[in-house]
Order: structure tokens, then C-alpha cells, then sequence
């Protein structure tokens, strides 16, 4: 956790299916689309945002993210099925009666979520493009 803030992070794990529902029938009002793919558990990583300055909040974004992907790699490790959650938690954030229901720690903003189950999907080793992302070189 970058800068050792980890006061900063909170992380809620959710598997009650009733609300789970709720803010998936919230999701799909917005996109058509069910976010949560039937997984049983989402882990929600929200964080104190001090301000809008970008400056300010980068670290507290990132935290987050490297949080869910620390998780993602590990429940691969574990043979569990994961799934970076970023669109849904966008619409978590503008939903009162949801937030609400989490009961976060004052001034905490969900950040970002990853779904966890059992997937028939195997993971290999697979050959990545050098060229798959733009890369600039300094030097």
C-alpha cells in the first residue's frame, strides 16, 4: 500500500444474495447487463478520497486497484474465478439507499470490486504481444 496508508483502505465482503440483487438490478436498469456474472462474492475496496485534486487522490486509486489485483492473482493461484468489478461500483456510488446499506466507515468511496467463484475456465500460460500496449522509451 503505497505510503503505508493503509487507514486509508476498506474492504467489505459481500455475499448476502439480497443485496447482491439489488445492486445488480440497479446495474442492469442502467446497462442491461448483470455485472456480478452469478459469482457469490463480491469484495467491495473503498478509500478516503481527501479531495478532487488529482495530485492529492492518485494514491488512494491506486491503492485500491493494486489491492484487487493482488487478490485477482491470488484467487487464480487458488483456482477460483475472478473478475475485475469497475462499471458497477460507478453506479454503486450513485446509488444513496446501497451506499447506505454497506455502512462504510465515514467519508469512505467505493473504489473498484472483484467477483470471486468457481469457473470451469482454465488459466495457461499464453504468449502476450510485445505491442499490445503503446510504449514509449526514454533514454
Amino acid at each position: 500500500v503505497g505510503r503505508a496508508l493503509f487507514d486509508t483502505l476498506n474492504i467489505t465482503v459481500i455475499s448476502n444474495r439480497e443485496f447482491l440483487n439489488k445492486w445488480e438490478d440497479y446495474c442492469e436498469n442502467q446497462t442491461e447487463h448483470r455485472p456480478f456474472y452469478g459469482a457469490p462474492t463480491v469484495v467491495l475496496v473503498s478509500s478516503l478520497i481527501p479531495s478532487t485534486d488529482l495530485k492529492s487522490v492518485n494514491v488512494n486509486f491506486s491503492n485500491a486497484a493494486i489491492l484487487v489485483q493482488n487478490m485477482a492473482i491470488a484467487a487464480t493461484e487458488l483456482g477460483i474465478g475472478s473478475c475485475h468489478i469497475w462499471g458497477a461500483v460507478r453506479f454503486l456510488n450513485d446509488n444513496e439507499e446501497l451506499l447506505k446499506e454497506l455502512n462504510l466507515p465515514e467519508g469512505m468511496i467505493p473504489c473498484c470490486a472483484i467477483i470471486l467463484g468457481q469457473t470451469d475456465e482454465k488459466y495457461e500460460l499464453r504468449d502476450i504481444p510485445e505491442n499490445k500496449i503503446k510504449t514509449n522509451f526514454i533514454k
